[in-house]
């Protein structure tokens, strides 16, 4: 199963019509998570203590991403980073005993079961610091989820003056994507 977490806000979202096009060049049965829509529970202190317990509804999100097989996330870069309902969602993903565990030592163990992350992102600007967003989502997947590969997949400059966006849109799935098509 491929999950797709969509966390495009935009009805037109860019980066959402980018990562639509990576879904059909992978094979499997999709799981569209469209978090926008998602009626998300604030992480507060009620909620990390069933959390601690691994109550069932507060576990969900975590135990569908640990099944994926392979997982792709759509989030626009904003602000140096992503949207903030990301964020929220990958605090519902990390669970330890669910997403990660710690060994002896204190270090994270991966428990997931994907091998791949793909994080797919638009750019309105050519000021895309990798180790912001993506880097954070790279972190957590290698260090925690256990998830070996994590890429990038993006595009920049569609707000620039005088951007051809869809000639961009098009570069991007000719050159950024190639290497997931050969796969």
């Amino acid at each position: 199963m491929i999950l797709f977490v969509d966390a495009c806000v935009r009805k037109e979202s860019r980066t959402k019509k980018l990562a639509e096009y990576l879904l059909t060049k992978l094979e499997g049965e999709v799981t569209h998570l469209a978090l926008p829509e998602e009626k998300l529970p604030t992480v507060d202190e009620a909620f990390l203590a069933k959390r601690d317990g691994l109550a069932e509804e507060t576990v969900a999100y975590a135990r569908q991403f640990a099944e994926a097989d392979t997982i792709v996330i759509a989030a626009p870069f904003w602000d140096l980073s992503f949207p903030a309902i990301l964020k929220q969602y990958l605090e519902l993903v990390n669970v330890v005993g669910v997403t990660f565990r710690y060994n002896e030592q204190g270090i994270p163990e991966g428990m997931c079961k994907a091998k791949k992350l793909y994080y797919v992102t638009t750019a309105g600007g050519d000021f895309f610091p990798e180790e912001f967003g993506f880097g954070y989502v790279k972190a957590l997947a290698q260090n925690f989820y256990g998830i070996p590969e994590v890429k990038l997949l993006k595009a920049t400059g569609l707000d620039m003056v005088g951007a051809d966006v869809e000639g961009i849109l098009q570069e991007a799935k000719i050159r950024e994507f190639c290497s997931v098509i050969a796969e």
